[in-house]
């Protein structure tokens, strides 16, 4: 059975998408009109920008969703999952693809949801480090040790066996950090993030998304997504709308969706949209399954 999986933020690269929309008439109008929604040409700063400009949260999000979605829409009929997911962010691009989301709004939520992660990120300054050859067990119980009410640190992306990232206030993650080296972590890793994503302090950024995600239409997708909060497979809209509400504060149970991707079925995963960071996370999580970009 045939799986898709999108990206999520840290993949993007200064040029993606240009070659899609120099080469293909559908890409070429799907990004003229994301330049119109968003009020903005995002095509030029992920065409011809700088890496910082496209490292800004704002824009980082719109410009890997656009690639991703787009990239599977102009598979035309070799789009044919029998489900999909997305990592954190790549969750959106995942429903619009499954046509659970109308293009327009997929894009018009990510632009939402990356101004108010922005917003929370200057509120609360945080940060997330990624933490390699620890058991996952472990790391939980370190970021309960460290954490206090006004001191957080959770786990908040379990990537695949081996690798975890925590997110939380910045003295939070130093001091998990060293506790984890301290209990065998190969590394424990500060990420150049702007903030604590897939935590508590995502809280302003969660309420106001909320309101948005509520008021969008989510139709039933063409097969089942399996959601970031609990790796399971949904297709009613008010479950996928509660999830992807809680997915903010919540963590990304990437390796459980995908082994659960793989005992209902799954052998073969495309990677749809830039970089080739979940092929790798699926071939630690499986050696029993294909994991390659769009071919």
């Amino acid at each position: 059975m045939k799986a898709f999986v999108f990206p999520g933020q840290g993949a993007q690269f200064v040029g993606m998408g240009k070659d899609l929309y120099e080469n293909n008439s559908l890409a070429k109008e799907l990004f003229d009109k994301a330049n119109e929604v968003l009020g903005f040409n995002i095509t030029d700063i992920m065409f011809d920008g700088t890496a910082e400009e496209l490292k800004q949260t704002k824009v980082t999000q719109p410009a890997v969703f656009l690639h991703s979605v787009i990239s599977a829409l102009c598979m035309g009929d070799a789009f044919q999952p029998d489900m999909v997911a997305g990592h954190s962010l790549g969750e959106f691009s995942a429903l619009t693809a499954a046509g659970a989301l109308s293009f327009e709004d997929g894009l018009r939520l990510v632009h939402a949801r990356a101004l108010a992660m922005q917003k929370a990120c200057e509120k609360a300054p945080g940060t997330m480090a990624a933490v390699i050859a620890l058991p996952d067990e472990t790391i939980e119980e370190v970021c309960k040790e460290v954490s206090t009410d006004g001191n957080v640190v959770v786990p908040a992306n379990y990537n695949c066996p081996g690798q975890l990232v925590i997110s939380g206030n910045v003295d939070a993650i130093a001091t998990a950090c060293e506790k984890l080296k301290a209990a065998g972590a190969k590394r424990a890793l500060q990420l150049p993030v702007s903030g604590a994503f897939h935590s508590p302090l995502m809280q302003p950024a969660k309420d106001e998304l909320q309101a948005a995600i509520e008021a969008t239409d989510i139709k039933e997708p063409r097969c089942p997504i399996y959601q970031n909060v609990d790796a399971q497979p949904h297709t009613d809209p008010a479950e996928i709308k509660a999830n992807l509400i809680a997915q903010l504060t919540s963590s990304v149970r990437w390796t459980a969706s995908v082994q659960n991707m793989i005992a209902d079925g799954a052998d073969d995963f495309t990677e749809c949209g830039p970089g080739k960071a979940l092929q790798g996370m699926i071939a630690k999580i499986s050696k029993e399954v294909t994991a390659h970009g769009i071919q």
